[in-house]
This record gives C-alpha cells, structure tokens and sequence, in this order.
C-alpha cells in the first residue's frame, strides 16, 4: 500500500515537472526542436526599444520573431542590422516594407511587415531594403521643447 503511494506521489512529480517544463518554453517563446521558416535581414537607422524575440507581423497577424540585432560591420552604413524568422509558408515580394511598430500603453516593440507589389519574391537570407524606423517620442519632445521643430 506504502509502495503504491509513493508511485503515484512519483508519477505526480513527474507530471507536474513536464507541466513546468512545457510552459517554460512556450512562455519563453523559446524554440525547442529546431528552427522552423526562413530568415530575413532588414537594415534600421534605429532600432530603439526593439529586443530580440520580438514579434513580427503582417497585417496583425504575429508571422515571426527577431532573432538577432547587431551593429552593420560595415563602418560607412552604420545601421543596426535585424535578423527575422518568418513562417516556411510566407512569401513576401522584394519590394516589401519592415516597420518598427509599438503595441498598448507599455510600449513593446514589434516589426509590421507590408507586402509589397513585386512579382520577385525574397529569398532565406535576403534582405529587406525598405524599413522605416522605430518613432523615438523623447526625441521629438526635446526638439519641440528646445525649438528644434518647426
């Protein structure tokens, strides 16, 4: 009777642990067997307040994460250059545009991806060429406040 207890208590531990387990990864967002998709690079002026595991969306819909943000090894660009994984099955023409979005009050950073009108269609590995940066408000406001707008 002793013995059966404490296998179930086990089993009950075991359950509980891949319970753990589980919501680990998917609330880390963490890939666990493999990357699934293919990876695009997009070049910014600023990528201010954009993190890696980011979100990356077309028309609303999360299509994506940012795997990767660096600094262009090319001095003259001096860009911030992102590397995106986007779904297997998304095909975005060559003359698609990235966006640094933000989302609610709090302010989190995602890429917004439109597609475009080529009939060219991107490659594992390409580049988006157009993008638009991420909007800084206290830079506005200290050009506003210090006359720098007109």
């Amino acid at each position: 009777m002793n013995a059966v207890r404490e296998t179930l208590v086990g089993l009950f531990m075991l359950l509980g642990l891949a319970c753990v387990a589980y919501m680990t990864v998917k609330l880390g967002k963490m890939e666990v067997f493999g990357s699934q998709g293919f990876e695009l690079n997009a070049f910014f002026d600023s990528v201010s307040g954009l993190r890696v595991g980011a979100d990356v969306e077309l028309a609303g819909v999360p299509v994506g994460r940012v795997i990767s943000i660096n600094l262009d090894p090319d001095p003259l660009r001096n860009q911030a250059v992102v590397r995106l994984r986007l779904e297997r099955d998304l095909h975005l023409s060559d003359d698609s545009m990235a966006s640094i979005r933000t989302s609610g009050l709090i302010g989190d950073k995602f890429i917004n991806l439109s597609r475009g009108g080529s009939e060219h269609m991107l490659e594992h590995g390409g580049t988006i060429t157009e993008t638009e940066s991420a909007v800084d408000l206290g830079t506005l406001i200290s050009k506003y406040a210090f006359g720098g707008v007109k």
